[in-house]
């Protein structure tokens, strides 16, 4: 039999499109390798206030989760008394340490609000429930949106609140500033591409900002002593303890809210503008607001402002539309990605402060990947001795070790594409390794069974799949705990390596090697 013959098998056929899709993506992307490999980065963190030991496992639990969803599958948080915190995560770039950086510091508190009310909070949300959804293009814009489920009695909370409100916006934040006064240089106001005037701007921005005694100010201050006078006079009441204000105002200013003990967050021109929707002549609605932490405010649908009750929302929004078109599915991406990991971790226990990172050597990781390579030809060597010594032929070495390795490469691939390789998910591949093995060897056994003289290959072949499928089964169920558990996100890798090996063993590496094996012994 010559080898193009076996390509004409759709199962060896279907095994090497994927190696070879595998082996380009990798080329392509890189594979990426956990703390123990490649080093680190170490984010320092010092909370506002000392905290007792239950609201620190608390903040430790809901960082790992958050860190985890942004895509960093290993990450090592370690409380350090009762006001410190190190986050340790895989080495990367300088941009991703800044957007994990981002991550970490939110507070993450979400907050629906509709006609000055709330509608709906973060401690709503079913945990599990959130989802990214894939950037969608259309024509020149792209948009970026988080699907998330309510519990049932926040469903009906939510459906009271928003009675009678057909087609009024539903203001979505994350992080939503309070005891705050928003200081925003006249300049900014308006977007004339659209036609929204600055006293249109200023209107949308005050209904955007009502909620009760929640309330947060907006004050426009123009370049003239008389309007920066009149937001001193403003803010001389101490209503307020912090002020979000433009970068660009008057120095004049920014120092009287110094002299008078504010909190000041000067932000950059992109934060303090909105994105507006201008629905008629006289009325203009704010989209977003980054400043103030708007996410985006969607309008209400008539069909769900009438009682019925939903426990299904979704958080929405659009890319700048100055960047490239490349920049703005970049953009989409992180930003749903980074909202789901903020809502994942849900809300943090006490306000923190992320310091400088510092970069954390592999100290042991070459060696690590040195002894490793050394223990797999070893059990190379070992496994191929064995088949030998068992089946005393030496044919059946190649096609056993050959899917063996096939199998072990796309798991590699699939996990250092999509999350990061750790020592959890290596200790994965090697329980793999051995479940692979022991499966081949269910089916080499059954091909070369006395029964081969009176039973077809398809027959012995199905009787040998029946206990491979029972026992993938079984494991996958056994690893399902803790592939989404929340507390052990340290073996998550583990999980996920056993259950990608389970699957794509009993589904394409074993119909390959049965394939090769029925085809000689048949």
């Amino acid at each position: 039999m010559s080898r193009i013959d076996y390509l004409k098998d759709q199962r060896i056929l279907i095994l090497i499109v994927i190696v070879a899709a595998m082996a380009l993506l990798d080329l392509n992307y890189g594979i990426h390798f956990g703390i123990e490999f490649v080093g680190g980065t170490q984010i320092p963190i010092t909370l506002e206030h000392p905290i007792n030991v239950t609201a620190m496992t608390s903040l430790i639990s809901a960082l790992q989760q958050r860190v985890s969803t942004f895509g960093l599958k290993q990450v090592t948080v370690e409380g350090i008394g009762d006001t410190h915190v190190y986050v340790t995560i895989p080495s990367v770039s300088g941009s991703d340490v800044n957007q994990t950086i981002g991550v970490i510091q939110s507070q993450g508190t979400f907050d629906g609000v509709v006609s000055g009310k709330e509608a709906v909070n973060g401690t709503d949300i079913i945990q599990g429930t959130i989802g990214m959804m894939p950037a969608q293009q259309y024509n020149n814009t792209v948009q970026w949106s988080v699907t998330f489920y309510i519990s049932q009695q926040a469903a009906k909370h939510f459906a009271t609140a928003v009675l009678g409100q057909g087609n009024q916006p539903l203001y979505m934040f994350l992080d939503r500033p309070s005891s705050t006064a928003v200081l925003i240089n006249a300049s900014q106001l308006g977007n004339s591409s659209i036609g929204v005037s600055a006293a249109q701007s200023l209107s949308a921005m005050q209904k955007a900002l009502a909620f009760g005694n929640r309330t947060i100010a907006v004050i426009a201050v123009y370049n003239y002593n008389s309007s920066i006078e009149s937001a001193e006079s403003l803010l001389s009441a101490g209503k307020y303890t912090q002020v979000l204000a433009s970068a660009n105002l008057n120095k004049t200013l920014i120092a009287f809210l110094h002299a008078n003990n504010y909190t000041v967050k000067l932000e950059s021109a992109a934060n303090m503008s909105p994105s507006y929707t201008k629905l008629s002549v006289n009325t203009t609605v704010l989209n977003s607001w980054p400043a103030v932490g708007l996410l985006s405010s969607p309008a209400l649908s008539p069909a769900i402002t009438n009682g019925n009750v939903s426990q299904s929302y979704q958080i929405s929004g659009v890319a700048p539309p100055k960047l490239s078109n490349a920049q703005k599915l970049v953009f989409a991406t992180t930003q749903s990605k980074t909202i789901a990991s903020i809502l994942s971790g849900g809300a943090l226990p006490v306000a923190i402060i992320a310091g400088t990172p510092t970069t954390i050597p592999a100290t042991l990781g070459q060696h690590f990947l040195y002894v490793s390579g050394i223990a797999g030809l070893l059990a190379v060597f070992a496994v191929s001795l064995f088949m030998v010594l068992r089946y005393k032929k030496l044919f059946l070495v190649a096609p056993i070790l050959l899917t063996t390795a096939t199998e072990l490469f796309i798991i590699i691939s699939i996990i250092g594409l999509i999350g990061t390789i750790d020592l959890s998910a290596v200790a994965g591949m090697i329980a793999v390794v051995g479940t692979g093995v022991d499966a081949q060897i269910i089916i080499t056994d059954e091909m070369l069974s006395g029964k081969r003289e009176t039973t077809s290959a398809k027959t012995l072949l199905g009787n040998a799949f029946y206990i491979i499928w029972a026992d993938a089964i079984l494991l996958v169920i056994a690893m399902l705990p803790l592939f989404f558990s929340t507390s052990l996100v340290t073996v998550i890798g583990f999980a996920e390596s056993t259950i990608i090996g389970a699957l794509l063993g009993v589904m394409i590496t074993r119909p390959a090697y049965s394939a090769i094996i029925s085809r000689h012994y048949a």
